[in-house]
């Protein structure tokens, strides 16, 4: 049977979040696994590969000096670039699936490709909180991966993730922020604990809250967000005598003076903070605003806006811990309330 060009075994996919540099290179190293690319093979010029693949020849270039830094490839002059070493062995190969783009996800895959540094490959997607593009990726990547990392968030279609889930080996699997009803076996989480983590941090806001009469939680209609939220918000009002209410678009809502308002997401902070600035009510005095997940910006904004969050980075640092050791604990990440002007 006539040997496979290299050139035709690399390929990028246009779907996946993973910088096809590294795309480049993950490819070059499962083919040297799988023996179809031997030491001493030629490899294609970046020129060739740029055109072939048509992506920028810088991309290509980057995905060869990673793959000379590792010391598979070399170069000589006339000859090009050469496959040098075929021992080099990476055996950790991750699929990591988001729901979505945020800064708080950004922060868990670096923590996870700073840990891990040169003991895994990486191939990184997204599916948008979409089921069917989520059993989508996942069917079409089986058995590829020595660990499956899932952030299992949906609109619609979630409950039926499970069955997709199962399909996956149950040593392989990782799942991040939130325990999956349904999913059977001993499987590695992450987890977040939404509805004890806001009642504690709300009840380490106390002394800070007793100021306010009312508490207004923003949450989104038909989002991903996790009713456990909404459960530990009302627990908390109700052990601790608050007036309180759950509303869906802050838009329409009133603002009022004894207020203090929670936000799920950037756009709804934006939007009451707009609402608040026409009036004479004082931040941090007249109303309060409490805002979910840490991001830079809030530590200055308005002289600093009061947060409750995960700790994502140290999310990221421990799904690495335990894909590196092999665990199928069931971990709980740091969740924490940091008291700003806002407040």
């Amino acid at each position: 049977m006539k040997k496979e060009k290299i050139i035709d075994l690399i390929q990028v996919d246009p779907y996946s979040s993973t910088s096809k540099y590294l795309q480049i290179v993950n490819a070059v190293l499962k083919e040297i696994e799988k023996g179809t690319i031997k030491a001493g093979d030629n490899m294609p010029s970046i020129n060739e590969l740029s055109i072939e693949l048509d992506i920028a020849r810088d991309t290509v270039e980057r995905g060869y000096k990673q793959l000379r830094r590792l010391g598979v490839i070399n170069a000589v002059p006339r000859r090009g670039y050469f496959i040098e070493n075929t021992e080099f062995r990476r055996p950790l190969r991750v699929f990591l699936l988001f729901n979505k783009l945020s800064a708080p996800k950004k922060l868990i895959y670096d923590a996870l490709v700073n840990e891990l540094g040169d003991e895994a490959a990486i191939d990184f997607y997204i599916y948008n909180n979409d089921f069917h593009l989520f059993k989508r990726l996942l069917s079409g990547n089986k058995d590829h991966y020595t660990h499956y990392v899932i952030i299992p968030h949906f609109i619609d279609g979630g409950e039926r993730a499970n069955e997709v889930i199962d399909t996956i080996p149950k040593d392989k699997l990782i799942l991040l922020d939130k325990s999956l009803p349904g999913v059977k076996g001993e499987y590695g989480s992450i987890y977040i604990d939404y509805q004890n983590d806001i009642y504690q941090a709300l009840h380490a806001a106390l002394e800070s809250l007793v100021k306010y009469h009312t508490i207004k939680l923003i949450f989104p209609e038909n989002s991903y967000y996790p009713e456990e939220i909404r459960k530990g918000f009302t627990h908390f009002c109700q052990d601790n005598a608050f007036s309180y209410k759950i509303i869906s678009d802050i838009q329409n809502e009133p603002i009022k003076l004894g207020d203090v308002y929670i936000n799920m997401i950037e756009e709804d902070l934006v939007t009451l903070i707009e609402k608040i600035q026409p009036t004479s009510l004082k931040i941090g005095t007249q109303v309060g605003i409490i805002s979910y997940n840490e991001t830079p910006f809030k530590r200055v904004i308005l002289n600093g806006i009061s947060t409750i969050s995960s700790d994502f980075y140290e999310m990221g640092a421990m799904t690495a811990r335990s894909i590196l050791s092999g665990s199928t604990e069931k971990l709980k990440v740091p969740f924490k309330l940091t008291l700003r002007n806002s407040l």
